[in-house]
């Protein structure tokens, strides 16, 4: 038989087939429809074959009519597969109800470990975790990915500087570094202080080292502010780290275009979940089915490794989350244009200045309209500190 999957499936016997005549027997089965296959001689009166379970009930008619007696050997197929399946039934069920219950209890939170927290602050971050349903007994699936924990954590709690989330089997550990932690004490080299840019000194503060400009000073990139040689000329001057603020006018440019008609996506707070389970590339949908209720909307997934005891499995639980989006466009005034054209300027200027540096004054150089969009360019006065370290080479003070 060719489709002999097909065969196994539907079920098949063997025969046994002994007496005199067999290959007159076997001509009238082949006659009557009735196919056989794997036939087999055992000896000059003995035969076998196998033929489908549904043509097994008619051959003792056929073999009536002959000298040659019938016997069964073995059943095998579909049909018998599935009758020792029902007989075993109540072990099967056992097992998988078993098999069930070590793979949910294998992906539920079972510890949480937190470390590097003082005790007021790990209270904060439990409290918070209870908050985001992160806890013991909760499935994982039921709960945000390590970097969504990691992102709340940071945001809700003040008094972290950082706070790292890893999902180890059954377990989430977390490491904590708090603010205002004991700065170490620094050990500085011989040093000079110089100006990492030309500037109008407006004032300094000095720690240790000699000063060599004054206020209302003009310096260029690279020139000494502070030496870290002290001592009187003629004499073997002593080498310190020289430390302090230097304080100068510096002065940046910034060009900036606003259109004045903008368009810009905002969430309106509805949203739906659907759940899906993902095994390699297939990905078979178990609950949120039919289309969005929006129109337009953005998706959001989430991938929850499936794990049975210590081993990951190539199985995930994929949360997908749809939110409603609406698109507004918002017309600015050349006022309101310029206005927030300034504010753009300012802060694309102060992220390339440190914290303490404050802006002094703005400029407007020039002002153009120009295909719908207000263009300016910018000139901005800032105080900053422009003291930066040179350490001393023992080459350059000899």
């Amino acid at each position: 038989m060719k489709n002999q999957w097909m065969e196994f499936i539907l079920g098949n016997v063997t025969v046994k087939v002994s007496g005199k005549g067999i290959e007159r027997f076997l001509n009238v089965l082949s006659r009557n429809g009735l196919y056989i296959w794997n036939v087999k001689r055992h000896g000059t009166e003995t035969i076998t074959f196998k033929m489908r379970l549904v043509d097994a009930k008619n051959i003792r008619y056929y073999a009536r009519k002959t000298e040659c007696k019938i016997s069964f050997l073995r059943r095998s197929g579909g049909p018998f597969v599935l009758n020792r399946l029902l007989k075993n039934s109540g072990f099967l069920a056992g097992a998988g109800i078993f098999m069930a219950i070590i793979l949910i209890l294998s992906n539920m939170i079972w510890g949480i470990d937190i470390k590097g927290a003082k005790p007021a602050t790990e209270y904060k971050i439990r409290q918070e975790l209870d908050k985001m349903g992160v806890k013991v007994g909760k499935l994982q699936f039921m709960t945000e990915n390590v970097e969504g924990i990691q992102r709340r954590l940071t945001d809700s709690i003040k008094d972290l500087t950082w706070v790292g989330v890893e999902l180890k089997g059954t377990t989430f550990h977390l490491q904590v570094v708090e603010k205002n932690e004991p700065n170490k004490p620094k050990t500085y080299s011989p040093q000079n202080l110089i100006a990492k840019k030309k500037a109008i000194i407006t004032g300094y503060y000095i720690e240790e080292g000699q000063k060599v400009i004054d206020k209302n000073d003009y310096v260029e990139k690279g020139q000494l502010l502070v030496s870290g040689e002290i001592g009187q000329e003629g004499e073997n001057p002593k080498l310190v780290a020289a430390r302090g603020e230097v304080w100068g006018e510096t002065w940046y440019k910034s060009h900036v275009e606003l259109p004045f008609k903008t368009n810009f996506k905002v969430y309106n707070g509805k949203q739906q979940q659907k759940y899906a389970i993902s095994i390699g590339k297939l990905e078979i949908q178990i609950w949120g089915f039919g289309k969005p209720k929006f129109r337009k909307y953005e998706t959001e997934s989430t991938a929850h490794k499936i794990h049975f005891l210590k081993w990951e499995l190539p199985i995930s639980i994929v949360t997908k989350t749809l939110r409603e989006r609406e698109e507004l466009t918002r017309d600015y005034s050349p006022q309101e244009a310029e206005k927030i054209a300034l504010e753009m300027a300012r802060k694309e200027i102060k992220t390339h200045l440190d914290e303490d540096a404050k802006i002094k004054d703005e400029k407007i150089l020039q002002k153009t309209v120009k295909n719908g969009k207000v263009i300016l360019d910018i000139h901005f006065s800032v105080i900053e500190n422009i003291a930066v370290g040179q350490p001393i080479s023992k080459e350059t003070h000899e």
